[in-house]
């Protein structure tokens, strides 16, 4: 009998290990081909009208077309800061999926600079430029990676100021059409302006709000150690409230505040602590009055 058990224990080991392996190859499969639609919008739509997307990218872009030095080179480069500061803030599984993903983005722009541009008319390459890269960055958000280091930097600035990671975002890429204005001309920065509101639609409607706060509701029989986790791993506060289920019984239910980066990182960390907890996660349209975070983060 102890060895019919042993068995079985085996083969649902072996069993778990294969899921969790093949959805690991998914995630990372995913991460690639959002990376490489990504690289497709910069290469054939915008580097040849002289739009910009924001942050790093719009950055190498100008750094691009000022020194001839390959996009994907200064991509790269320039991210490699960004990535070790989101190291220190969302930890060791975003910094190896945000690595991969920044890796695979400069080796698709490589693979896509030698190829025929798709079109050198502004407007279309705004547009169908703005779509295809919302659905390329979409992708590789909604599975846990980043192609753009500057929004780790917002992230920071708002568990340390409270200042929203949306509006920092725009902050740094109204500074980098600006720039783009006076180097290529105003119409170039009102195109990438024009495309970097596309693209942040397209976000929305894959990834459920570019700049919107998120409200996690979770409920679980062990509150106080979920609570305890995401504030040591997240610096993310939690209030706990006390509910019954119908069959289920007494259960804590925990509410919490978080960026649309963190969500994936919240469901690794209750599925790892607790894998029979209901997670509920909502679009929050404003935030009135202060809530508490640690400051600074404990990873």
């Amino acid at each position: 009998m102890t060895k019919t058990n042993n068995n079985q224990e085996s083969q649902q080991k072996s069993g778990s290990f294969a899921m969790s392996v093949l959805k690991h190859i998914w995630e990372y499969a995913v991460l690639a081909l959002g990376a490489a639609i990504a690289a497709f919008a910069i290469e054939e739509f915008l580097v040849p009208c002289k739009i910009l997307d924001g942050g790093v990218v719009g950055i190498s872009i100008i750094l691009n077309h000022l020194t001839n030095i390959r996009l994907s080179l200064i991509t790269f480069g320039l991210n490699i800061p960004f990535l070790i500061v989101g190291y220190r803030v969302l930890g060791k599984e975003f910094f190896i999926k945000a690595g991969y993903s920044m890796v695979a983005f400069s080796i698709f722009l490589e693979v896509f600079a030698p190829m025929g541009d798709i079109t050198r008319d502004s407007l279309l390459a705004v547009c169908f430029g703005g779509i295809i890269l919302g659905i390329g960055v979409g992708m590789v958000i909604s599975f846990g990676g980043c192609l753009d280091g500057t929004e780790t930097v917002a992230i920071l600035l708002n568990r340390k100021t409270d200042f929203p990671v949306g509006r920092t975002v725009l902050f740094f890429n109204i500074v980098i059409y600006s720039v783009a204005g006076l180097l290529f001309g105003f119409d170039r920065a009102m195109y990438s302006l024009l495309t970097y509101y596309i693209t942040s639609k397209v976000l929305d409607f894959i990834d459920n709000g570019m700049n919107q706060a998120k409200a996690a509701m979770i409920i679980t029989n062990d509150g106080e150690k979920i609570a305890d986790m995401i504030y040591k791993k997240m610096g993310r506060t939690v209030t706990i409230l006390e509910g019954a289920g119908l069959i289920s019984g007494k259960k804590d239910v925990l509410y919490c505040v978080l960026n649309r980066l963190e969500v994936y990182e919240l469901k690794k960390l209750i599925n790892e602590a607790d894998t029979s907890a209901f997670i509920a996660i909502n679009e929050v349209s404003e935030i009135i009055g202060n809530h508490i975070k640690q400051k600074g983060t404990s990873e």
